[in-house]
């Protein structure tokens, strides 16, 4: 068993930094909720990928491993949209946990989901919801961002019920909205806020 405090991992790929915006909001949630938030990303894949790139990257976020992903209270996952589902690097990640399943490390956790799109009908719901079956499979509890956020019923770009996203235009340049922004940082408290309750349920039959 870990012997590090408890956190929320808030596990991100992004092509062009928008995701990652969310993936820090939804962070500062999490953390004022009291509760430690460790953010990491995973490499592109390449062929490269496994002949030269180094285990840690020269800059930004630190690639997330097995055991971060292990010992975490709850997870929030976040990718771009790519024609309608998750990123490549995310999926291939993703794909390598079937030691993480078979042990059930991360059952009876929870998770949320978060997106960034070009535009406005770029498939966010869908990619927000696949994202959502490789959870499901591990056994974790699914959170999403219900409609008692104001946010919600006000933006005008991203923010759905199935989690955070941002609509950042065709050439990605748009920033974050206010209402974006807070319906991440909702994501992140509630997240917080679950894990910490999860963690004191008893699960036995």
């Amino acid at each position: 068993m870990s012997q590090t405090a408890p956190y929320v991992l808030v596990l991100y790929y992004s092509s062009y930094g928008t995701t990652k915006t969310l993936a820090y909001a939804i962070a500062q949630g999490i953390e004022d909720a009291g509760m430690q938030a460790r953010i990491r990303t995973v490499p592109t894949v390449a062929p490269e990928t496994t002949v030269s790139k180094p285990a840690i990257p020269d800059e930004g976020d630190l690639y997330c491993t097995m055991d971060d992903l292990k010992n975490c209270s709850g997870l929030a996952l976040g990718s771009p949209t790519h024609f309608g589902n998750m990123a490549a690097p995310m999926k291939y990640f993703w794909d390598n946990t079937v030691t993480l399943w078979l042990a059930g490390n991360l059952q009876n956790k929870p998770a949320s989901v978060f997106t960034a799109t070009g535009s406005m009908h770029g498939g966010q719901e869908t990619t927000l919801l696949t994202m959502m079956l490789p959870l499901l499979h591990h056994g974790m509890i699914i959170l999403g961002v219900p409609y008692g956020e104001p946010a919600l019923n006000r933006t005008d770009r991203g923010g759905t019920p199935y989690g955070a996203s941002h609509v950042s235009g065709a050439a990605h340049d748009q920033p974050i909205t206010a209402d974006e922004r807070e319906l991440a940082i909702a994501q992140g408290h509630r997240l917080a806020i679950s894990a910490t309750a999860l963690a004191q349920a008893n699960w036995r039959r």
